[in-house]
């Protein structure tokens, strides 16, 4: 029988509805214990007349645990996609469960004689508000005294924010413009169904408002040389970075060719298309595909933009464009890089040349 010690709920998601344990395959097996004295949560017995290891309390298993597969002499030990347990962890429910174990648990967790945190805390002002879609907001923030800035920041990286007056744990969220003359920075917020910072930002957020921020932080930067085609690939708010960088390429005066692919479930998801329609009418060398499941006959489309019906990835894979002289800038949630960065790879781009910001550090469906 399974230990309940090891039955709790695993952030408040039951364990016994978690299908995560191992398999041994018997045939592999070699019978040298390895797995079965190894592990702490008696997972495993012995059948010692066969010399086999056996699954024998599956339940025991720390979800995400692949330590007897990693040191199976055979690699006689299968588990689950780790893919299953990521995609738990990005249910809003699990997350806001471990935000709360944290935050109850502060004075048992809090690590001492740490390295102090490289970005201080700075006031932010909110300076503007723009529902750009009924599920995307814009929000415009500014340092509230002429004495306080974020430093310069570079196109691509993040800040961290927090819900005014809350207990709750910073959000990360991309900087969606270049560096700007009055040091304001544009966040882009997705509706999330019951996500803490998303309702404060949809429901509580006012202008004048004053949020805690720190940073900027990230890597997501440009890094190619100027004589390199680039390809710029967005799945949703995705968008954030890869518009600061494009804004950085125009700002610095770099025409080179470039292109955008970005990609929404419903067309109706598409924002700031006059700003992309603007790149195209001064930029001959950038171009833009906007990739949707669904076209409404109401979205405007940029004149000089090509549309294509389904996911961001196929679009890619179907442009009929040698890419290998590209480098490539990903953002967008994790499992759609995943597929985008296979489809870049179909095209001719080398794994090297790609650049990922997984979902544009936001985490959109947890905030």
């Amino acid at each position: 029988m399974p230990d309940p010690k090891f039955l709790k709920p695993w952030h408040g998601v039951p364990r016994e509805m978690i299908e995560w344990h191992p398999t041994v395959h018997e045939d592999a097996c070699i019978g040298c214990g390895t797995c079965v004295t190894g592990c702490s949560r008696l997972v495993y017995r012995f059948d010692y007349d066969r010399m086999k290891a056996m699954v024998f309390d599956p339940l025991n298993c720390m979800v995400g645990c692949t330590t007897c597969a990693n040191t199976c002499p055979t690699n006689a030990i299968a588990f689950p996609p780790l893919r299953d347990v990521l995609d738990l962890e990005l249910r809003v429910d699990v997350h806001h469960a471990i935000e709360d174990d944290l935050i109850s648990r502060r004075d048992q967790l809090r690590a001492e004689d740490v390295t102090p945190h490289p970005d201080r805390a700075v006031e932010l002002r909110v300076a503007h508000i723009n529902d750009a879609t009924p599920t995307t907001r814009l929000i415009t923030l500014v340092p509230s005294s002429s004495g306080d800035h974020l430093g310069q920041f570079i196109p691509g990286q993040y800040l961290e924010v927090q819900v005014p007056g809350s207990p709750w744990l910073a959000r990360a969220y991309s900087i969606g413009n270049a560096p700007r003359p009055d040091d304001s920075i544009e966040l882009q917020i997705r509706r999330v169904s019951h996500g803490r910072f998303s309702n404060w930002a949809f429901t509580d957020a006012r202008v004048g408002d004053l949020v805690v921020g720190r940073g900027p932080a990230g890597h997501f930067t440009m890094r190619s040389p100027l004589e390199r085609p680039l390809i710029f690939v967005a799945g949703g708010t995705g968008f954030a970075p890869v518009k600061a960088l494009i804004e950085q390429q125009f700002a610095e005066g770099h025409e080179r060719r470039m292109l955008l692919v970005w990609g929404v479930s419903d067309a109706m998801d598409f924002y700031e298309l006059d700003i992309i329609e603007n790149w195209l009418d001064d930029h001959p060398l950038f171009d833009c595909t906007l990739a949707a499941t669904s076209w409404p006959v109401q979205v405007h489309v940029p004149a000089r933009a090509s549309i294509f019906t389904g996911l961001v990835s196929d679009a890619i894979a179907s442009c009929g464009l040698d890419l290998s002289d590209y480098d490539a800038y990903v953002a967008g949630p994790a499992v759609a890089i995943v597929n985008v960065a296979a489809s870049l790879g179909e095209r001719g781009v080398a794994h090297q040349r790609i650049l990922a910001d997984s979902f544009g550090l936001q985490a959109p469906d947890v905030n």
